[in-house]
């Protein structure tokens, strides 16, 4: 009711409204009938619509409810079919018919698809053909139009094989097989063309200096554009086929005379006949090709990814490359009956390395690798007979060594090895480095870094460190003989002390000092050459420590122990550090024996000599003027004969630098016996100083004689000397006595320096 009145009062409102605008005056009321007929033409409108809504209203209550109706009546349907659906699979299941009409149908099935992958094959083996034959059809006069069905054959034989299944292997082989016979026929028929050309030519009998033609020319640039994808898309480095033609001949002849039965096919004839043949045919034709072919080669690879690789831009290196297999078919026939023979197959491989190393040097050849170059034959056979070569040739060379050792001559100093002035090694010191530089050049010229430190590690080192045990064995046996302890503890006998006698000791010692010098300096040579440089930088580069070197089977750390212990970890070692070491040891061990040894000798006889010697004998005059005039005592004849013969003979041996180190050290000992022994220790007369300075005049003349300005070693005897002989009392005019400079030197130290100074002392 709220609503209705609610309803009511809006219409009212609204009614007085309209009549509001309608009648606003009087003569509005004119229209008054017009106005009625106008508002029940609208009410007549509005009820029209009203029934309408009303009779759709209906309608559509009528059709949701058949919809739903009908809605139901299909899920009911379903439900009805799925029960009899999953009735009708139970029995199924239960039931075998299933199988049986699958195995009907299967045979037929299979024959369906076999005709259908024939019909597929059929079309396949068609397109393959077509493609075949169109290839062909553009040859000889069009190789690069041939080029484009064999392309389209070349990509569909690798899209084949990236099929699944083994059903299609064999189809795959098929076009794969003729895809390459295609191939085999384009580059015959090609070759034949060009072949045809080189006999109208009489090839090779032309003169090397000459021009091709232009047919010449042209039927080569034909081959080299028939070519020119297979290398280009090539991962290894193929033989121009234009020289394959061109080298034909010469293969031909090579087989001839190297792989028959003739005497220049024999073994022992490959370094002078087989090798100096081929070097010889291609200095003959070198000119020729590159003066014919070599811009032709280089305009045709011009921006390719060939345009540096020499065996396509080079026509030398690219003739070489045709003729390399059938050399390397003779190289491997030789290496195959070489391996049992030692001696030769050493020399064999000795020669193929020269060959490689003629080919890289004299024809400039890298075998299409510019950066690590041509590896050649050598490494080839290396890489399957290294073990026995090498196993021969250290047997070789330790032979050599041991038979160096036990040689009796080896074992003399050379002393003709150098000038005067200049270390003197033995015989063996100098085969040992002969013999350790012809090993290198054994392996200088091999490529692989694992085969350079075998002979580098198991051989040169071996026999370093094995002369080194020598040279130290020869140390500690002369140290028993000549120690009291040693010959307590060993014993020595009467040979071997006779070696020892007179400069027998020293001379066994300079052997060993010269040898070491002479090991240790020629190491330090060959650290510094190129090859032993390069290979320690290749070390260098290797694994760090712990890991596996570039030694093959020794570790990173073994090389280190026996080369250098700054590998890994400076750049100022080397590779015979090691060594080097080693040997310096032996030297300084030498040299402080030889020093020992004249120590010993010389303190002996001048003990004698100042046992005997009287130096308070009194003279005629109590003043001697001269001391020069007196005779040498008698005493000394034995130590100066000692000293003479020691001089003289370390004077040989010896050089100029080390005879004067070993002489200040054993002279500065001479001159503390001298100096305390006798000087400050005896009781001189003035006859006896004279005399005592007359004596030691002719040991420093002695000295002078062998080592020039040497008696300066002796300079504080020499000062010691001048005063002992200083006059007591009186003397010249102004000249100090010794009583005078005793005094002043007493008085103080300024005072006691002036006399220094006046008597040019200190």
């Amino acid at each position: 009711m709220a609503s209705s009145f609610v309803q009511g009062t809006s219409l009212d409102t609204r009614v007085e409204d309209y009549l509001n605008d309608k009648l606003q005056s009087t003569t509005d009321l004119e229209s008054l009938d017009e106005l009625l007929a106008n508002v029940e033409l609208q009410r007549n409108q509005l009820q029209t619509q009203l029934d309408d809504a009303v009779r759709q209203l209906d309608e559509a209550r009528r059709t949701a409810g058949d919809r739903q109706g009908a809605i139901q009546s299909q899920i009911e349907e379903f439900q009805q079919l799925q029960e009899s659906i999953d009735r009708r699979g139970a029995i199924t299941a239960a039931s075998d018919a299933p199988d049986q009409a699958i195995a009907r149908l299967q045979r037929p099935m299979e024959k369906l698809r076999a005709v259908d992958l024939a019909q597929k094959y059929l079309s396949l083996v068609q397109e393959v053909e077509n493609l075949r034959s169109e290839a062909r059809s553009h040859l000889p006069e069009s190789p690069k139009a041939a080029l484009e069905p064999y392309t389209k054959l070349k990509q569909l034989a690798t899209r084949l094989k990236e099929l699944q299944g083994d059903e299609a292997l064999h189809l795959v082989d098929y076009v794969e097989g003729v895809t390459d016979r295609l191939w085999k026929e384009m580059k015959a028929i090609m070759s034949e063309e060009f072949e045809t050309v080189l006999r109208a030519r009489k090839w090779p009998k032309v003169d090397p200096k000459s021009q091709m033609d232009d047919e010449w020319i042209a039927s080569f640039e034909k081959l080299i554009d028939l070519q020119m994808p297979e290398v280009l898309y090539s991962t290894q480095s193929v033989s121009l086929l234009p020289l394959d033609v061109m080298a034909k001949i010469f293969i031909a002849e090579f087989r001839f005379h190297f792989l028959g039965d003739k005497p220049t096919s024999d073994a022992q004839a490959v370094g002078t006949h087989c090798f100096p043949w081929v070097t010889m045919t291609l200095e003959k034709w070198e000119e020729f090709l590159r003066d014919n072919l070599g811009h032709l080669l280089v305009a045709k690879f011009r921006e390719t990814d060939a345009e540096n690789n020499l065996l396509y831009v080079d026509p030398v290196c690219a003739f070489i490359t045709s003729l390399l297999p059938v050399i390397r078919e003779k190289v491997y026939d030789i290496a195959n009956k070489a391996i049992s023979n030692a001696s030769f197959f050493s020399n064999f491989i000795s020669q193929v390395s020269s060959f490689d190393e003629n080919l890289r040097t004299r024809f400039n050849y890298d075998g299409g690798d510019d950066v690590r170059g041509w590896q050649g034959l050598t490494t080839e056979i290396l890489d399957e007979h290294f073990d026995s070569w090498f196993k021969a040739e250290r047997n070789f060379a330790m032979k050599r060594f041991n038979d160096i050792l036990e040689s009796a001559n080896d074992r003399k100093i050379d002393y003709d090895y150098a000038a005067d002035g200049r270390m003197k090694p033995t015989f063996a010191a100098v085969r040992v480095t002969d013999l350790l530089r012809s090993v290198t050049s054994q392996y200088s010229r091999l490529r692989k870094v694992r085969h350079k430190i075998q002979f580098l590690i198991n051989i040169q080192i071996d026999i370093l460190e094995e002369y080194d045990a020598v040279l130290r064995d020869s140390l500690e046996a002369y140290l028993s003989i000549t120690s009291t302890f040693g010959r307590t503890l060993h014993g020595a006998s009467k040979e071997q002390l006779a070696a020892l006698e007179g400069t027998g000791g020293l001379e066994r010692l300079c052997k060993v000092l010269g040898s070491a010098d002479h090991i240790a300096n020629t190491l330090k040579d060959w650290s510094s050459e190129e090859f032993f440089l390069e290979l320690w930088e290749r070390l260098q580069g290797g694994p760090q420590p712990g890991g596996q070197n570039k030694a093959g089977s020794m570790t990173f750390d073994e090389v280190k122990d026996r080369t250098s212990s700054a590998m890994g970890m400076s750049e100022d070692g080397a590779l015979f550090d090691e060594m080097i070491v080693a040997y310096s040891l032996r030297r300084k061990t030498a040299h402080e024996f030889i020093v020992s040894t004249l120590n010993t000798a010389h303190t002996k006889a001048f003990r004698t000599y100042g046992q005997r010697a009287s130096f308070t004998t009194i003279g005629e005059s109590s003043v001697v003027e001269d001391p020069a005039s007196l005779n040498v005592s008698p005493e000394l004849d034995e130590p100066l004969h000692i000293l003479t013969r020691n001089l003289a003979f370390l004077a040989k041996p010896l050089s100029t630098a080390s005879f004067r180190r070993v002489w200040r050290e054993a002279l500065g000992k001479l001159q503390d016996q001298l100096l305390n022994d006798i000087l400050l220790r005896q009781e001189f007369t003035t006859y006896g100083a004279a005399q005592y300075l007359r004596d030691v005049a002719e040991v420093l003349d002695v000295v002078n004689r062998f080592i020039p300005g040497g008696s300066s070693a002796l300079a504080t005897l020499q000062d010691g000397l001048r005063l002992l002989n200083l006059p007591v009392e009186g003397g010249k005019e102004k000249a100090i006595n010794l009583k005078t400079a005793s005094d002043r030197v007493f008085t103080d130290n300024d005072e006691a320096r002036k006399v220094l100074e006046e008597l040019e002392l200190g």
